[in-house]
């Protein structure tokens, strides 16, 4: 539960490795000196994720066993996190796979592993942390969504199109959850800066780790619902997608 000044107390981040999660949990944690849980396939890798945070300011910070291609322990991941912890102010969706888009088009089971990341696995985990937020009667679900899903791109439509559905579902999950007291916040950043796009050549409007957590927090406590990041990407996404498909095609991207 968020504290009289309205600080949130807990936040999971499912898929603690990653740089935006770590990134949105630790500006959240610094406040009030709030709880944080990494839960990542590989737990015992995160002693970096755990340095920064206390160095952030989190008074507690521990890690929990998490794979996003494991549906089946989902439910039992964000229950036994909540049955350490208590409730559940903030549960970051930050896994996901960027995938080779040459390589998966060539062949083997790239694609489809890549779309059960981020797709099936987004589904699974959360509806488990929707339940579980439901039950409470509060806490927010931030989705890290991409504008790679707004309109797919030919030069990476496997990962696009898993973005897509991804956002989609989090759309609807939203709706769903009005008047509940637990919510969804949609955050959908461009090209940032983390080590899954190192060596990746940038693209205009690109954005980083710490300015996506800094919109993320602005988002959190004004009630937005879906935002993006930078948010010029906003209306230029919004031309994009009404072009017509022989002038998207021949776009430079």
């Amino acid at each position: 539960m968020k504290d009289a000044l309205g600080a949130v107390q807990s936040v999971l981040v499912l898929g603690g490795s990653s740089d935006l999660g770590v990134a949105i949990a630790s500006r959240l944690a610094a406040p009030r000196g709030a709880t944080v849980v990494l839960a990542a396939r590989r737990p015992d890798d995160l002693g970096a994720q755990i340095a920064r945070l206390v160095a952030a300011g989190a008074g507690r910070v521990e890690t929990a066993s998490f794979d996003a291609e494991r549906p089946e322990t989902h439910d039992q991941v964000v229950a036994e996190v909540a049955t350490r912890i208590g409730d559940l102010d903030v549960v970051v969706m930050a896994f996901g796979v960027l995938g080779d888009q040459e390589a998966d088009e060539a062949g083997g089971d790239g694609a489809a592993r890549l779309a059960q990341t981020n797709f099936t696995g987004s589904v699974s985990a959360g509806l488990a942390v929707a339940r579980r937020l439901r039950a409470q009667g509060h806490g927010t679900l931030v989705v890290l969504s991409s504008v790679a899903g707004e309109r797919v791109r030919r030069a990476n439509f496997i990962y696009g199109s898993s973005k897509a559905g991804q956002d989609a579902f989090a759309q609807g999950l939203g709706h769903a959850l009005a008047g509940s007291g637990a919510r969804v916040l949609i955050v959908r950043p461009g090209f940032v800066h983390t080590k899954m796009t190192a060596g990746m050549r940038p693209v205009p409007l690109s954005t980083t780790a710490e300015a996506v957590a800094q919109a993320t927090e602005r988002a959190l406590q004004r009630g937005a619902e879906i935002i993006w990041v930078p948010a010029l990407l906003r209306p230029v996404l919004s031309l994009v997608r009404h072009l017509p498909t022989p002038v998207f095609r021949r776009l430079p991207f």
